[in-house]
């Protein structure tokens, strides 16, 4: 299991050292098959790491850009994410697809440069309401899983990890049961055995991205191929946040 929260744009470095802390206390030592993790603004991340650092929580970033360095202002490299202390990075987020351009393409020169200099990617796939209404969320998670992996070798199942985000179902007052979370879920194991092989694929964790929170989080979780969370809102309140860990740990036994 791994409950990732990102902050998005949210805190300034007093509170991201803040949140920080209190993620820290809150979680504590989760158990045995738990991974924890925060990414918060690239501004914070050396702050945060400094909070972190001897805990049990990990540091991930939000977004990388796919060139080793160069004439690319307000980007940020895979090495400066490595050098300030991250281990996982968010790739292919939708909010990045819809804001900011990114595309099937991107997001796979993204992952590949997350593994070259070993940052974990945390790869979001998902559908938004336009497609799945059409019927179109199979095909749709389908192509951007085939397209953000083409190129990807594994040295062991912990270097990916998947995020299914189902668009329509943030924001839109719509709500994703656990069973059609979990069936997608398991169509994506599927995409990810005939990528990586039956040895690899159940050991890829896949995690739910649609508004997880300490209320449908154990259901959530229940889900055979449900194996964590990327939090959002959840995630900017450390009680809420350590109650979805708790989840987990209880899912994991």
């Amino acid at each position: 299991m791994l409950i990732a929260g990102n902050w998005k744009m949210n805190t300034d470095l007093t509170g991201a050292r803040q949140l920080a802390a209190s993620v820290v206390s809150a979680v504590g030592t989760p158990g045995a098959g738990v991974d924890v993790a925060v990414c918060p603004p690239y501004v914070s991340l050396d702050a945060v790491f400094t909070v972190l650092h001897g805990s049990a929580v990990r540091l991930g970033a939000q977004d990388l850009h796919e060139a080793d360095s160069g004439a690319f202002t307000g980007a940020v490299s895979a090495a400066m994410l490595r050098s300030v202390g991250c281990h996982y990075v968010i790739v292919g987020h939708s909010e990045r697809r819809q804001y900011f351009g990114e595309t099937d393409a991107s997001v796979g020169a993204k992952v590949l440069q997350a593994r070259r200099n070993r940052l974990v990617p945390i790869v979001c796939v998902g559908e938004t309401l336009e497609e799945r209404d059409a019927g179109r969320e199979r095909e749709v998670v389908e192509r951007q899983t085939v397209a953000a992996l083409r190129d990807v070798r594994l040295e062991s199942a912990a270097d990916l990890v998947i995020a299914y985000e189902p668009v329509w179902a943030i924001g839109t007052g719509r709500t994703a049961t656990p069973e059609q979370a979990g069936a997608m879920h398991a169509f994506v194991r599927t995409l990810l055995r005939d990528r990586f092989g039956p040895e690899s694929a159940p050991g890829i964790r896949i995690l739910y991205g649609g508004s997880m929170k300490a209320e449908n989080a154990a259901e959530l979780l229940a889900q055979p191929d449900v194996d964590g969370g990327l939090i959002g809102g959840a995630a900017l309140k450390a009680d809420s946040f350590a109650a979805i860990v708790r989840a987990a740990e209880a899912a994991n036994r």
